[in-house]
């Protein structure tokens, strides 16, 4: 019983600790680097064509955005320079759930197409808040590239009447 609460907390500790992985007895030191890779690799695999999300402690700058049920969002236009991470504090003032969801014209237009067609979309992805009326919400995401982007509330109608802003990195 003694051997098995030992094990128990090894393996606790390996899912929390890779250093601590490394010490566990029958634990492969050269997969504790491949994870580690992976997990590199894996934000390499999640850079989008306007960044990538972005570390909360490296935010360079915070910027608010309102959204109301005008279907405009406040400010519409936001300028940033290219490597700034942004915190995007997102405020619903409306009387109705509303979201921003960053990204290209393209991908956002074919985000709004599934959203219509009640497919899941980008709800709960690092560049998406969705938030409800009165509620405060946040997207951390690092501009990684110059560009014109944009975000959107794709909730079936509102894009199609204007809920859009441009995010423009220099």
């Amino acid at each position: 019983m003694q051997a098995l609460a030992v094990v128990a907390v090894a393996l606790a500790m390996s899912l929390t600790d890779p250093a601590a992985a490394a010490d566990t007895p029958g634990h492969d030191a050269a997969q504790t680097h491949q994870n580690t890779q992976k997990k590199a690799g894996s934000r390499a695999a999640a850079d989008k064509p306007f960044g990538r999300e972005g570390d909360p402690r490296k935010v360079n700058r915070v910027i608010t955005i309102d959204m109301s049920d005008t279907m405009r969002f406040f400010p519409s236009e936001i300028r940033v320079k290219r490597g700034d991470t942004i915190r995007f504090v997102l405020r619903n003032s409306g009387e109705h759930p509303h979201e921003v969801v960053l990204g290209t014209v393209d991908d956002l237009k074919k985000q709004a197409g599934l959203a219509r067609k009640n497919v899941e979309r980008a709800r709960g992805a690092a560049h998406a808040a969705h938030i409800e009326p009165g509620a405060n919400g946040h997207i951390v995401w690092q501009f990684t590239r110059p560009g014109e982007f944009h975000y959107a509330c794709l909730i079936p109608g509102n894009f199609e009447a204007g809920m859009i802003g441009t995010i423009v990195v220099r």
